[in-house]
């Protein structure tokens, strides 16, 4: 197994890290050349792309690619794999038998709180989540044309070490704001890696949400860290009267519970099957500050 992640980012490195022990190279592109230390801190090789030319470096990494996870995210240009001025796919990546496509629950769109599986209808509200679909489908369609297994994971709210309501209440940035009925689902990073790893080394294809198995209001979330701290919890705050930035205020625009039960049918075991458990192990193990 040559892994390729496009796009070592947060998720990217943990999908790196957990794909590492079966794998004869690993390497990660990422657009910021002080990442370049970090990912080959971390047992990844590093290049640089900012998701448009090429190098010969990464030109090289792709000729002996054999699972790629592509983590960059499309905007408005499309998905950087499928632009016009590409080669062909199957020419960039002539060794390629499985792809993992991270995607977003965003795609969903707003179902009212009710339960969503992977064939729900979607209905993405945010330009960002519509990019995503149209990304989805170019690699669904790759796929098929070239018989190579595709998985688009769509991930819910991602966070871990270094990105938890751990250092929000520590950096005073932690906020516990209340609409009624509204729940989000979250995903430890450690999970995605390990459902990553999972797929990938059984060839599986189709979509798949990576989420772990409570839904629950943000401000719960908030409530427990602080708990687990011995702090107060910040003053909730009703949602019209919250001072948030357009995206954050269009995340509360959707709301649903999306299942995880075609993950777990696969034979998937979640580590962190909700925020309760994640927190106590962050907090206990004392990694939560990344």
């Amino acid at each position: 197994m040559n892994v390729l992640v496009l796009g070592a980012g947060y998720s990217g490195t943990a999908i790196a890290k957990a794909l590492a022990p079966s794998a004869q190279s690993v390497t990660g592109t990422t657009r910021s050349p002080e990442r370049l230390a970090a990912l080959s801190a971390a047992g990844i090789t590093p290049i640089l792309f900012d998701g448009n030319a090429i190098s010969a470096e990464l030109a090289e990494a792709m000729q002996k690619t054999t699972h790629l996870i592509q983590s960059i995210a499309p905007g408005q240009e499309g998905d950087p794999m499928f632009r016009a001025n590409r080669p062909p796919l199957d020419a960039l990546l002539p060794k390629l038998h499985w792809v993992g496509y991270l995607s977003t629950v965003g795609v969903y769109g707003d179902h009212g709180g009710a339960w969503v599986a992977e064939d729900a209808p979607i209905r993405p509200v945010s330009q960002r989540s519509k990019e995503r679909v149209e990304a989805e489908t170019a690699w669904l369609d790759f796929g098929a044309r070239q018989g190579i297994p595709v998985a688009v994971l769509r991930l819910a709210g991602i966070y871990g070490p270094g990105r938890n309501a751990f250092r929000n209440l520590a950096a005073g940035t932690a906020h516990r704001i209340i609409k009624p009925d509204q729940v989000f689902n979250r995903i430890r990073v450690e999970d995605i890696g390990a459902a990553t790893a999972f797929l990938a080394a059984r060839g599986f294809s189709g979509i798949y949400n990576i989420t772990d198995d409570e839904p629950a209001p943000p401000q719960d979330v908030v409530a427990e860290a602080a708990r687990l701290m011995g702090v107060e919890p910040p003053q909730e705050v009703p949602f019209e009267t919250a001072e948030l930035s357009p995206m954050a205020r269009s995340f509360y625009g959707e709301n649903k519970r999306v299942s995880n039960a075609r993950l777990r049918e696969a034979g998937f075991e979640l580590a962190f099957p909700n925020y309760r458990a994640s927190l106590a192990q962050l907090w206990a193990s004392g990694t939560w500050p990344g």
